[in-house]
């Protein structure tokens, strides 16, 4: 994953969900599917929503708002942004 990839919320997502303990459940706008995701998912999701945003950014948000390792932290994003790519929540912007 290069760091130069600018991250974006797919058009057309509105991110309706609902909060209970530390998961949340979110509906898909765009498959009308409905996704069990964590804190650390809908933290990027909700900084998305407001601007696309380079995996330095995104990794910096993610070390915000929770105590992750920097060893660990630039491989947990990667899970998690393909992740979220392959739910078609997010997408790259083309180059």
């Amino acid at each position: 994953m290069a760091d130069r990839e600018i991250w974006r919320l797919r058009p057309g997502q509105t991110l309706q969900y609902r909060h209970w303990d530390d998961e949340y459940v979110l509906y898909n706008d765009l498959s009308g599917d409905t996704h069990l995701l964590d804190d650390a998912a809908i933290e990027i999701l909700l900084f998305l929503k407001n601007d696309p945003a380079p995996l330095p950014v995104l990794a910096a948000v993610l070390q915000s708002a929770f105590d992750i390792d920097d060893t660990e932290l630039y491989e947990e994003i990667g899970i998690l942004l393909e992740r979220l790519k392959h739910l078609y929540l997010i997408d790259t912007l083309a180059c």
